[in-house]
């Protein structure tokens, strides 16, 4: 109820719209605002898509994890490369090549040559690119932010606009759908790649140097594990965000089913829903938004993760329209307010030569274990029914939530010096400086 209360204060506009006085965040946030309508169109074009072809949850569970699955086996790579090479061309190489995936598949569908399997390889295509954006992508925010205290800020805008492009997207997904059919979502996803490219570049980039490395890609990956796991506020965080997805993030998967079976609406039943949880979502980064410091993150992830948990409880057991669209709306404030918590608190901590690779570690802790998640959602669902998958794997987000709280005191004790270390509080006493140095995290 504490960040309930929170997100009705007022803010002020200038406080939450800061990053906007840097070109190039403008240019990017305007991009990939775009963009992102066209994935959410199409991401549900896909779930209805999948589902109308094949009527089994088993199937979604497959595809779905046939597109994650490379985030799994590849996104750590995908952050020795954004600590590698430069992060503004590899951002336009993969811009592009998702360009195409979206081509391909929108000229399948309408010209009725889609099967199954189309699907499966498309995904698994779009899966690697992802692998490789995703950290590249999350690494560059620094380069487009002069000022470090506006981080924070600029991360938040970044997951708002993913949850107003979750709102819009599925919204007029499921108009498209039930007038032209899924082809169109697809096409029009394609296109708005057009708007992300061309504001890459439209931007004013400082050549930034990359360290010269004598390590190996494996070498570089063995000593990012080391520096993520050797610090417990990282490492608990981290471990975090992969019980949430594994269990919780399932939702998306098995969404249509809810629509169809259980709500018995069609496209646009599933477009509300979905709506909804980006509603909750926009909440949670206006919230976040506002927000002039980093300091109590830590108390907001454990307090959200248990919203998310019990978002989902409740929609589980929720058999009308109404009701179960302010429970997705509950789960998608939680789940935007825990992941992009954590994110802040990780680009607080970690030094700038191995963000890449902890954003990598993020991102497969957020993503890169959601396969494993859908398959088993899938599976589970075709055995107790999606109801239940639901209900139990919201009970664990609950559950973890708790095991995360308790251990804050100890946490807080190691991260302060870092903070402190890195000006973002004073260090007010000698002794502080003294655990500054025995707490953070290990050199790369």
């Amino acid at each position: 109820m504490n960040l309930l209360s929170s997100l009705l204060t007022d803010r002020s506009t200038n406080d939450i719209f800061r990053s906007f006085k840097y070109r190039n965040y403008r240019l990017f946030f305007g991009g990939q605002s775009i963009s992102l309508i066209g994935t959410w169109m199409q991401r549900v074009a896909m779930g209805w898509l999948v589902y109308r072809l094949s009527n089994s949850a088993l199937v979604l569970g497959i595809v779905a994890f046939a597109g994650q699955i490379p985030g799994f086996l590849l996104t750590l790579f995908g952050g020795v490369a954004a600590d590698r090479y430069n992060r503004y061309k590899l951002l336009i190489i993969t811009q592009i090549l998702s360009l195409i995936q979206a081509a391909i598949l929108s000229m399948l569908v309408l010209t009725d040559s889609i099967e199954i399997w189309h699907l499966v390889f498309l995904n698994i295509f779009l899966g690697t690119i992802n692998a490789f954006d995703m950290p590249v992508r999350q690494a560059f925010v620094v380069e487009m932010i002069e000022k470090r205290e506006d981080l924070a800020n600029a991360i938040a805008l970044n997951s708002s606009m993913v949850n107003t492009a979750k709102v819009l997207g599925p919204s007029i997904a499921g108009v498209l759908i039930a007038a032209v059919g899924e082809g169109m979502c697809f096409l029009l996803n394609a296109v708005s790649y057009l708007a992300v490219i061309a504001s890459l570049f439209l931007m004013k980039i400082n050549k930034v140097q990359i360290k010269p490395s004598s390590s190996t890609a494996w070498q570089q990956l063995k000593s990012g594990f080391t520096y993520v796991f050797g610090f417990p506020p990282i490492k608990y965080i981290i471990e975090l965000l992969v019980l949430v997805s594994l269990t919780g993030m399932s939702y998306i998967v098995l969404i249509p089913v809810f629509a169809k079976d259980i709500l018995l609406g069609g496209p646009r039943t599933l477009g509300f829903l979905m709506g909804a949880s980006g509603i909750g979502a926009l909440i949670g980064v206006v919230y976040l938004a506002g927000r002039k410091t980093v300091l109590g993150l830590e108390k907001i992830i454990a307090i959200a993760s248990a919203l998310f948990g019990i978002g989902l409880v409740c929609f589980s057991l929720s058999a009308s329209i109404w009701p179960s669209m302010f429970f997705m709306l509950l789960a998608g404030l939680g789940l935007i307010v825990q992941i992009a918590s954590c994110n802040t608190v990780l680009q607080a901590m970690v030094d700038d030569d191995v963000r890449g690779r902890v954003m990598s570690f993020y991102i497969m802790a957020f993503i890169g274990v959601i396969p494993f998640g859908s398959l088993l959602a899938g599976g589970l669902a075709h055995i107790i029914g999606a109801a239940n998958t639901l209900l139990i794997n919201g009970a664990f987000c609950v559950l973890g939530s708790v095991l995360f709280a308790m251990k804050l005191p100890s946490l807080r004790k190691m991260i302060h010096p870092v903070y402190a270390r890195k000006g973002i509080v004073p260090e007010v006493t000698k002794g502080i400086q003294t655990a500054t140095e025995l707490t953070v995290p290990p050199e790369d």
